[in-house]
C-alpha cells in the first residue's frame, strides 16, 4: 500500500485548519493479479454451463436421429395403450387383445434369462433374446401375477430380437416371452422363485 497526497484538494476539519486530502491506493499489481483469478473463474463456469447445454442437446439429437432413421415413428410413440391387454386376468385374454391370437407355439428358438430365485420380487431382471426372423414384437409375463402381462415390446423390421427389463413378480412362477414374428406367436418360459414377493405380496 502507498499514500499519496494532493496539495490541491483540502478539507476542514473541527479545528477549522486546513490539510492536505489523503488518498489511499491499493499497489497496482495487487489489483492486475486478481484478473486471471476472475476470469478462471468466469471460464470454469461457462464451461460448466456448456456442458449441461451440451447434455441436452445430445439426447435431444439421439431422439432426433433415431426418428430420422426410422427407428422411432410419431406413430409408436403416440399410439393408444392397449389397456385391455394390461388389465386382462389371464394369459389368453391379454393375448388375444395383444396380439390376435389366444395361444403360441412353444420355441426353441427363443432364450429367457432371469435368476432361478429372486431375492426381491419387485426388481426381477430378465432378457429375452430369439433367433427367429421377422420378429415384430416380444411380450414377457409372469404366469401367477394377478395381471400377468408386464410389458411388451414393438421391434422395427431389421431390429435384433433382444429387450431386457425389470420385472415385478407376486409370487413364484413362470415367466413367460411371447415372440410375434411372421405374424405367428412363439413362446417359451422360464420358472423363477420369488422368496418376496413385488406386487404388494
Amino acid at each position: 500500500m502507498f499514500v499519496a497526497e494532493i496539495s490541491s484538494l483540502c478539507i476542514r476539519n473541527a479545528s477549522a485548519s486546513f490539510e492536505p486530502l489523503r488518498l489511499t491506493y491499493a499497489p497496482l499489481n495487487d489489483r492486475i493479479e486478481t484478473i486471471p483469478l476472475l476470469r478462471q473463474e468466469i471460464e470454469m463456469k461457462i464451461d460448466l454451463n456448456r456442458r449441461i447445454l451440451l447434455k441436452g442437446t445430445f439426447a435431444t439429437s439421439a431422439i432426433g436421429i433415431a426418428i430420422g432413421a426410422g427407428l422411432l415413428t410419431p406413430v409408436q410413440v403416440l399410439a393408444a395403450w392397449p389397456k385391455e391387454a394390461f388389465t386382462a386376468k389371464d394369459i389368453p385374454g391379454a393375448l388375444s387383445v395383444l396380439m390376435g391370437a389366444d395361444s403360441a407355439e412353444v420355441s426353441g428358438d427363443i432364450n429367457i434369462k432371469a435368476p432361478d430365485i429372486a431375492e426381491n420380487g419387485a426388481v426381477v431382471p430378465v432378457t429375452v433374446s430369439t433367433s427367429l426372423a421377422g420378429v415384430e414384437s416380444i411380450a414377457i409375463m409372469a404366469a401367477n401375477n394377478p395381471v400377468p402381462l408386464i410389458a411388451n415390446f414393438n421391434l422395427k423390421e431389421g431390429a435384433e430380437g433382444f429387450v431386457s427389463t425389470r420385472i415385478k413378480m407376486g409370487k413364484s412362477g413362470d415367466v413367460l416371452a411371447v415372440v410375434k414374428a411372421g405374424g405367428k406367436l412363439y413362446k417359451a418360459g422360464k420358472e423363477v422363485k420369488v422368496t418376496i414377493g413385488g406386487c404388494g405380496g
